[in-house]
């Protein structure tokens, strides 16, 4: 990777550590995301419920809750349309668990993925009809599903969309609309994610008998699908993961203790990396997989024994789902030996007959983080390709889809990720295009790999005081990325290890201070090394417990030898 180190205006800083008392480092890492006043920062580092917007801010907030509270009341059918992912699911747990404690007849419909696919379906919305529904209520879906909210509104059915998608340029029929990005919405969070918006619909119908008890016990599923969803963790999304992270060390229903447990992270409070690499997939297999209701009926049950049972089956599923991604990447490794030529190209588009549609989004992150390039992965099944892409951070995938939208048969997402439908035979044409459209708006240097550095440290001031000190910057995520360090000159003490068969171990020093170092998937580096070399390290600061002892860690992001320029 190329190293890029961050430059800071020294006055902003040093006011900052001035005025809130804190070091210079963190004040330097406040600036570098964006915080250079004081009284934000003091919000940022002393974060509190308080700071949640009024649910009331939301366009469409006032119909939606007076459609609901009068469904409600006159004992109406609602149906909760759901989407398979994290964020679809805890959406649809977090407005089942409202509108059951206010009494509503309330049902959910999770889409299976095989057989439905991405998006709201017509025949559902006119069975729902057919057995007596009069309000359907979409969950991170719904604002580009014009046609089927139309059909909707003819059979009967009000319609209200909570979604955080982008819409198209007018918006869909419905009763009431709940999405901060709609243009004429002015609420403060326009980064929410679909369990955020759903959760700010159960605030405004609970109303104020929303205590602290019950808003925190609703945070821990909210926190889960904002932070599987990968939305910027600033803002009020912050205030949602820090405070539902806290709860998650005390789970109470029966099936987050389960989840927690047979993802080794029980008795402590998870990390916001814990929920994305290890609660997160294993919600997601079962869609991916089998069938995301499962995920509704583990967050929703009490009995302890079911919830063990239904932890173990994802747990199980996630196994699966990591044999087949493993499978996918294997030929598209081949692919690329086989066609050296493809490595000239802005974009990679890759298709396979067979290829199992729940695991594509996954396979194609998995591309770009090796190769840094736009990614489409498409499954071929009947003459028809499903397809996920992912993208780098200077390409909207969304419009790249658009460009092509004549392509598609569905398509829909958003800057960095997105999902589509198209016939088999148009996936050369869609891979011309793509290509076309990349090499139009991306830079040489947009492909190149850049890593970027927060600061450069002496190794000496990394103890624990400074770690602790870290920690107030968290949750970390989108927006607020973990702090990325660089020390240079360490040496190294020992000879390099491989442990686990594809992970970098290294003991780095400065002096005699000596620091572990990891470094994850990086395996093949040891061959590279030796006891004695001169290292330049990019590296975050991590806690390790082994054996009831902590330590600190050096968790590698990239390194290169001291000879050779870095930044």
């Amino acid at each position: 990777m190329r190293w890029q180190l961050a430059s800071v205006a020294a006055d902003q800083a040093g006011r900052l550590a001035r005025e809130l008392g804190v070091s210079p480092l963190v004040a330097r890492l406040l600036v570098l995301r964006g915080i250079t006043e004081p009284e934000p920062a003091h919000e940022f580092l002393n974060p509190s419920l308080a700071q949640l917007h009024n649910p009331f801010l939301m366009a469409g907030m006032d119909a939606a809750v007076e459609r609901l509270r009068r469904a409600i009341a006159q004992k109406e059918k609602i149906l909760i349309y759901g989407d398979y992912d994290v964020d679809g699911t805890t959406a649809a747990v977090v407005l089942l668990t409202a509108l059951g404690s206010l009494g509503a007849r309330a049902e959910a419909h999770i889409p299976h993925r095989l057989q439905e696919g991405y998006g709201m379906r017509l025949p559902v919305v006119e069975r729902a009809a057919a057995e007596g529904y009069r309000v359907l209520l979409s969950v991170d879906t719904g604002i580009r599903e014009h046609e089927v909210l139309a059909r909707g509104r003819a059979l009967g059915i009000d319609c209200i969309v909570t979604d955080h998608h982008l819409p198209k340029n007018s918006l869909p029929p419905a009763y009431a609309i709940l999405n901060p990005r709609r243009p004429d919405c002015s609420y403060p969070g326009k980064n929410l994610s679909g369990v955020g918006v759903a959760f700010k619909l159960t605030q405004a119908l609970i109303g104020p008998r929303m205590s602290e008890a019950l808003l925190r016990s609703y945070l821990k599923v909210v926190a889960i699908g904002t932070i599987a969803d990968v939305v910027p963790l600033t803002g009020e999304n912050r205030i949602i993961a820090k405070f539902g992270l806290q709860g998650l060390g005390r789970p109470v229903q029966s099936g987050l203790s389960a989840l927690l447990e047979v993802a080794g992270l029980s008795g402590r409070a998870p990390t916001a990396a814990d929920v994305a690499f290890r609660i997160a997939p294993r919600l997601n297999a079962a869609g991916r997989i089998k069938d995301a209701r499962a995920v509704i009926e583990l967050l929703r049950t009490t009995n302890p024994a079911k919830a063990r049972e239904i932890a173990l089956l994802l747990d199980e599923l996630n196994g699966e789902r990591q044999r087949v991604e493993d499978s996918i990447l294997n030929e598209i490794d081949e692919t690329l030996k086989c066609q050296p030529e493809l490595s000239a190209r802005y974009t990679q588009v890759f298709a396979g007959q067979g290829w199992h549609r729940g695991v594509l989004g996954i396979v194609a992150q998995r591309v770009v983080e090796r190769l840094n390039r736009p990614t489409l992965v498409i499954g071929v099944e009947d003459g028809t390709g499903q397809g996920s892409g992912r993208s780098i951070p200077n390409f909207h995938l969304l419009n790249a889809l658009t460009a092509s939208q004549d392509i598609f048969e569905r398509f829909g997402g958003h800057r960095a990720a997105a999902g589509f439908t198209l016939p088999s035979e148009r996936i050369g044409e869609l891979s011309s295009r793509f290509e076309e459209y990349a090499r139009s708006v991306l830079s040489v240097e947009d492909l190149e790999p850049l890593l970027r550095v927060d600061t450069e440290v002496d190794l000496d001031q990394m103890g624990w005081p400074v770690y602790e000190e870290l920690k107030r910057l968290e949750p970390f995520g989108l927006g607020n990325p973990t702090p990325v360090f660089l020390a240079r000159n360490l040496r190294l003490a020992f000879a390099p290890r491989v442990v686990g068969e594809k992970h970098l171990k290294l003991k780095v020093g400065k002096g005699a201070k000596l620091f572990d170092a990891v470094g994850w998937n990086q395996g093949e580096q040891a061959r590279l090394l030796e006891s004695g070399d001169s290292l330049d390290l990019a590296f975050t600061l991590s806690e390790n417990t082994y054996q009831g002892i902590a330590s600190l860690q050096m968790i590698i992001k990239d390194l290169h030898s001291s000879l050779k320029g870095s930044t």
